[in-house]
């Protein structure tokens, strides 16, 4: 719309208006003017960016992630857990093959015939069998799945329970962080197998009963470790750069300090999943876990123990029942050991001295 200023008088101004001739043209010019460059033939994606920008912004996380793996390579501690985990995992993962159930039959019930321990390598029964002749294998294999679900679910579970509320306190201060760190000292001040006994003792006898027992008592010891993290990394330069433009406190809180902060957690929740599978196999084995002929390895070494010096004859021969107890518990050493070692490893995989040497 030009505008023109003839006249005899200053302040008397001509409007007038010209319509372009082309309309199609002077849409592509109004494009090309607005985005400063004529089409190319990128697609942008939502935010803008195109697919070179979003491989551009990636390649640092890329090689991140490659660094990573070469680490854990180089550390033997971390690759001796990620294959005994692995090993776990696999059996989890091939229970239905290895120990086949059934069409519509319980595979966390252990299979019984009923009779007194036979050693292992019997026909029919690998590992031998157990306290009313339990086939320890089934068990094995099965309690597996069982240990592996209860570990993910009550430390997933805690741990985001823990990172909510401790970065919450940590960040906002005040009167919700006393309220929110008194809470978590309650807690921390019972000892956590007691604390999860007492819970466990007045819910019926059941997994789902087991595993929220553990969540209520494993839950502050992260919101108080997110809680020390966030204090350190808000005061952090990044942080009060968020703020000057008028980032909104949720925004600086879960984008810029949370994933700031998590490392220890992970770290933490990588050397829980044993101790949580330590604890639960601990509450099973002392009656307050899940009832007695469940494949979880905690419950079948307590079947176990009166067999551990017992007698037992088979074919003429007799046996002391080692095998009964000590199985279900080489398995739970397993599998307690391996998370134990790649949390070691991941700690000193995630120390900043070792990533930039």
């Amino acid at each position: 719309m030009p505008i023109s200023t003839q006249g005899s008088d200053w302040g008397e101004i001509m409007v007038t208006e010209s319509k372009p001739s082309n309309p199609i043209a002077s849409t592509e010019g109004v494009v090309s003017e607005v985005h400063g460059a004529p089409f190319d033939g990128e697609v942008p994606t939502k935010s803008g960016m195109t697919t070179d920008d979003l491989m551009e912004e990636l390649r640092p996380r890329i090689r991140e992630i490659k660094n990573s793996w070469s680490l854990i390579r180089g550390n033997w501690t971390a690759m001796m857990g990620l294959m005994l985990i692995s090993f776990v995992v696999g059996v989890a993962l091939l229970a239905p093959i290895l120990s086949p159930v059934a069409p519509f039959a319980d595979p966390l019930r252990l299979p019984m015939d009923f009779g007194t321990p036979v050693p292992p390598f019997t026909p029919g029964h690998p590992l031998g069998t157990g306290e009313d002749g339990a086939d320890l294998w089934h068990g094995l294999v099965w309690g597996a799945r069982i240990t592996i679900t209860t570990s993910l679910y009550v430390v997933l579970t805690a741990a985001l329970i823990g990172l909510v509320l401790g970065a919450v306190s940590g960040y906002y201060g005040g009167k919700v962080d006393e309220v929110i760190m008194r809470l978590t000292d309650i807690f921390l001040s019972l000892p956590a197998l007691i604390l999860a006994m007492a819970v466990a003792a007045v819910l019926p006898r059941t997994m789902e009963n087991m595993m929220f027992a553990l969540v209520l008592v494993w839950w502050p010891a992260y919101a108080r470790l997110i809680r020390g993290q966030v204090l350190s990394v808000r005061e952090n330069t990044y942080v009060e750069a968020a703020r000057a433009i008028g980032a909104k406190k949720g925004r600086i809180l879960f984008k810029h300090i949370v994933p700031n902060s998590i490392s220890p957690l992970v770290v933490s929740i990588t050397m829980d999943l044993g101790a949580v599978a330590l604890t639960a196999a601990a509450l099973s084995f002392i009656g307050f876990g899940v009832e007695s002929g469940y494949a979880e390895w905690g419950r079948m070494a307590s079947d176990g123990q009166k067999w551990m010096f017992a007698l037992v004859e088979y074919e003429g021969i007799k046996y002391t029942a080692w095998w009964v107890a000590t199985i279900p518990s080489l398995a739970i050493f397993i599998f307690t050991m391996g998370f134990t070692l790649i949390g070691d490893g991941l700690r000193d995989i995630l120390d900043p001295r070792l990533r930039r040497s």
